[in-house]
């Protein structure tokens, strides 16, 4: 590897994991196809870990339309048994499926306020929020935000969007900065 200082990616064969960490943990996004694929994403990882789900990301890609929320939203019964039988994703029947309600919840949100991003991000007041822990044993699992975050997500209609869930995709896409002060990425 590179010999960075790093919250997590080092290691022989972990250069996929070391590159999300350096090039989209904690930046943030405001690109709403991008915030849906990391929405759809964090609620497949529940109950596993974060490099499983990566692995197969571009299974997840491929599987729901490049991450489309309309066409994902439109998937019909028989499309969703498909991704279940044959897509290089993690086959959890609920997390499948909850990736079409998961949608249109999603496009829901765009309709009522303008777009996903704009509703996200009016939580943080468009800024994101930099933590600075010392360690990563520093990062906290869940907030008062991530509750009230994933309080309105469940509201809507969204399902794998408990506030453990939710928190880490605050960090995936810049909501939180939780680079750890020895971190190359660390804020100044």
């Amino acid at each position: 590897m590179d010999g960075k200082a790093r919250c997590f990616g080092n290691g022989p064969g972990k250069e996929f994991y070391a590159a999300y960490h350096d090039e989209e943990w904690g930046i943030p996004v405001h690109d709403d196809r991008h915030l849906f694929e990391m929405l759809i994403l964090e609620g497949a990882q529940a109950g596993l870990s974060w490099e499983t789900v990566l692995r197969k990301r571009e299974g997840y890609r491929a599987a729901f339309h490049g991450f489309d929320p309309a066409r994902v939203a439109a998937m019909t019964d028989a499309e969703l048994e498909q991704v279940l039988a044959t897509g290089n994703i993690v086959r959890n029947r609920l997390k499948v499926w909850s990736a079409r309600r998961n949608a249109a919840a999603f496009r829901e949100l765009q309709r009522q306020h303008g777009s996903f991003d704009a509703w996200l991000w009016a939580f943080v007041d468009g800024q994101p929020i930099v933590n600075r822990p010392k360690g990563f044993g520093d990062v906290p699992a869940a907030t008062p935000l991530s509750d009230a975050i994933s309080k309105a997500l469940k509201k809507a209609g969204m399902n794998f969007v408990g506030s453990t869930i939710v928190y880490a995709y605050m960090q995936a896409v810049g909501l939180v900065n939780d680079h750890v002060r020895t971190c190359w990425k660390a804020p100044a």
